[in-house]
């Protein structure tokens, strides 16, 4: 079985991570002292974090899994006072190498982007100047599964049934999905490859925003789509596509009834992580800071509920872990790309 997408932790800036991780200590006592220091004095108004206002980079065009995470994280630092003001940017196009371009110049240190697997991957096949590697790590955050899907009155209506028609017609059967090299560019070359058939009968149409592939599906523009089972689910209910199946070992908590590939005959699995990065240029204080502080949202029960509406898996991962992580990943991409003729 192909399993893409496996953290394994091996050590990556260790003595930098183990430095942000004993800021991250000397951080919380002295927002503890801070506080009692504050005493009641300021009516509740200052944030918990010390931090009064955040920047929230949003690489991608609105309607994608990327910005919902963005507009997620906006609404619950701000409801749970971690911040006191949080504002969200999108930057969309390249598969979020142009928001990674933006990160690099950042000059305001309180600023974190929204990333994940799709953008490790556009990274390389866009060849970008400016590499996940230039950034702090801060935390992934959640994952989930992609799902395959076809319009309403596609012919199509099994994953068997759509392989066989690119097997039989190549490039003629399209198939839309987020930006090149991303985690769902990846998933239609791994069926492929899983099928036997030639990663050059890919036709492989990209968007930068979840909402612009489903404009194309429902316009019956391309033959079918994948992406993040969120971004489709609603259209899945209300019978405007036809999901064909899901891309996690399990059955999607939002699409029950829809089968993994592994159920239908392909064997793969791949699971799509979301997470963020702080500028490069931010010290170790700084990193420890936003460390604590996106910790410190993942545990509040406003995080769990978003988890919960969004049918996101929890992969919450930080500091030491979350380095070794993307460390890995990065390297499992750029195997990936180049097996099915991407790189």
């Amino acid at each position: 079985m192909s399993v893409l997408n496996v953290g394994r932790f091996h050590p990556m800036k260790l003595e930098s991570t183990m430095k942000r991780l004993s800021a991250v200590g000397a951080i919380g006592v002295a927002s503890v002292l801070a506080l009692s220091a504050c005493g009641s004095t300021s009516g509740g108004t200052e944030a918990e974090s010390g931090i009064d206002r955040l920047n929230i980079i949003v690489p991608a065009d609105p309607g994608g899994g990327w910005d919902q995470t963005g507009r997620a994280m906006q609404k619950d630092l701000q409801d749970n006072d971690l911040v006191g003001n949080a504002s969200v940017v999108n930057v969309g196009g390249a598969g979020g190498t142009n928001g990674l371009a933006q990160l690099a110049t950042e000059q305001d240190p309180n600023t974190l982007m929204v990333m994940g697997y799709v953008m490790v991957g556009a990274v390389e096949t866009n060849a970008a100047q400016t590499r996940i590697e230039d950034t702090t790590p801060i935390a992934r955050l959640t994952e989930e599964p992609l799902v395959v899907v076809v319009p309403a009155d596609s012919p199509f209506q099994s994953i068997d049934d759509l392989l066989s028609a690119v097997e039989k017609d190549g490039q003629g059967v399209s198939i839309t999905g987020g930006s090149a090299g991303g985690a769902d560019h990846i998933l239609a070359g791994q069926m492929l490859k899983e099928a036997g058939i030639a990663p050059d009968s890919l036709n492989y149409i990209p968007y930068s925003g979840g909402g612009e592939s489903l404009a194309a599906l429902l316009g019956n523009k391309v033959s079918a789509g994948i992406s993040g089972v969120g971004e489709y689910a609603e259209q899945v209910k209300a019978g405007k596509l036809r999901a064909l199946a899901v891309s996690g070992a399990e059955p999607a908590a939002l699409l029950p009834d829809v089968p993994t590939l592994t159920d239908e005959g392909v064997d793969l699995v791949l699971t799509n992580w979301r997470g963020v990065v702080a500028p490069g240029t931010i010290d170790e204080a700084k990193a420890a800071e936003l460390t604590e502080l996106v910790t410190e949202m993942s545990e509040t029960e406003a995080w769990q509920t978003t988890l919960e509406t969004n049918a996101w898996d929890d992969a919450f991962l930080a500091g030491e872990e979350f380095d070794a992580f993307l460390t890995e990943d990065i390297a499992a991409v750029k195997t990936t790309l180049t097996e099915i003729g991407l790189l």
